[in-house]
């Protein structure tokens, strides 16, 4: 059993250094993050719709807009996790 310990520890630690990250951290890619924040901004399920995601944009757009006290960066960010939900759509065939 202790032989079964150490090799596991020696194999966890070769594939540390070859791969440079430990075998249980979950490589995520940078577009799932994205739409994670995008989805968290908008306070929108994975399954939203189109109509959900812009009635969210437009909630938010009301709270964030620089005449009610928000700013033009904050506006941006909301317009770009919009844009980026609504890319991930499947897209209609008419």
């Amino acid at each position: 059993m202790l032989r079964f310990v150490v090799l596991a520890g020696v194999v966890v630690l070769f594939y540390r250094w070859i791969v440079g990250r430990w075998p249980w951290e979950a490589k995520t890619s940078t577009r799932s993050q994205a739409l994670f924040r995008a989805r968290r901004l908008l306070g929108v399920e994975a399954n939203a719709g189109r109509e959900e995601i812009l009635a969210a944009h437009k909630r938010l757009i009301a709270l964030v807009h620089p005449d009610r006290g928000g700013s033009n960066d904050q506006v941006h960010e909301a317009n770009a996790a919009r844009d980026l939900l609504l890319d991930e759509l499947p897209h209609q065939v008419r």
